[in-house]
């Protein structure tokens, strides 16, 4: 399981959490990273902190080579210039994590959906079609590359309910775009999958973290439970390396199950439990092929 230098990535939405944690695991490795996102220095500040530039950075301080890209993935323009530039530059890609998802204001909030606005549909813009478009743009770079490796973070939500249907939606859509994403990119040693992460300590769920009652809450045995954002990102290293990569492709894993699998644990030592029991289990792929 050597590092090799040579391997380009490319992680959307990775000015912070889960995008940015998966960046710097592959930097770890010897990768060179493209880092996409908003967020940039110069920029206006994001609440959460964070920018591509920081992100970059740190992919470089561990190892890699970080290249920091200010990309809206609401605008295909930006995308399509983002892999004409990685493949001037690399003339090769090897992984592509699609992670840009827009998070509306009213995502979390208690009620039913026609009691929210039409915001939330911006989560199918920027998550379910900008994964789309993405892919479509990397996958002439992937396929010249070969044994190559497209993934999609995801969510048990795309079983159970979780948010309403528009979060469901664009998380079942996601899954469901891995599964015939891969049927087109097999033949071409290109794998595709999407993860299902489990509750993930970011700067965004932090606040939850420090509540003096967390644990005693309805969502208390999700917090003890939680992966970190680096876990998530040897998970996915450990994928691209992984000798059944093509035998997995087409399929919706979960990422603590992976972890337990490849021995990946958190820093302390502990090992992320499946939520498979209590959330819901992926949905299988369909053999049937209609083109």
């Amino acid at each position: 399981m050597s590092d090799d230098p040579k391997r380009v990535a490319v992680v959307t939405g990775a000015s912070r959490g889960v995008g940015k944690g998966i960046a710097i695991a592959l930097g770890a490795a010897g990768a060179t990273v493209y880092v996409t996102g908003r967020s940039s220095e110069g920029g206006k500040d994001h609440p959460l902190g964070g920018t591509v530039q920081g992100t970059a950075e740190a992919v470089t301080r561990a190892g890699g080579k970080g290249i920091a890209v200010s990309c809206d993935h609401s605008d295909d323009e930006q995308v399509r210039q983002l892999f004409e530039r990685v493949g001037d530059e690399q003339q090769r890609l090897d992984i592509l994590v699609n992670n840009a998802t827009a998070v509306p204001r009213e995502l979390a909030k208690p009620g039913p959906f026609w009691e929210k606005s039409l915001d939330l549909l911006r989560i199918l813009d920027v998550g379910q079609r900008s994964h789309y478009v993405a892919s479509y743009f990397a996958a002439p770079l992937l396929v010249r590359t070969g044994g190559g490796l497209v993934v999609f973070t995801s969510s048990y939500g795309a079983r159970c309910y979780m948010h309403g249907p528009a979060y469901g939606a664009g998380k079942a859509g996601v899954d469901k775009m891995a599964m015939d994403m891969a049927v087109d990119l097999r033949a071409h040693d290109v794998a595709a999958m999407s993860l299902w992460l489990g509750f993930v300590r970011t700067e965004r769920n932090e606040p939850l973290f420090q509540h003096p009652d967390a644990m005693k809450g309805p969502y208390g045995k999700f917090l003890a439970n939680a992966e970190s954002p680096d876990l998530i990102g040897r998970v996915v290293e450990a994928l691209h390396r992984d000798s059944k990569r093509m035998e997995r492709t087409g399929h919706v894993l979960i990422v603590a199950e992976l972890a337990e699998e490849f021995g990946i644990r958190e820093a302390d030592g502990r090992q992320p439990k499946s939520n498979r029991g209590v959330l819901g289990a992926p949905p299988e792929p369909s053999p049937v092929i209609v083109r």
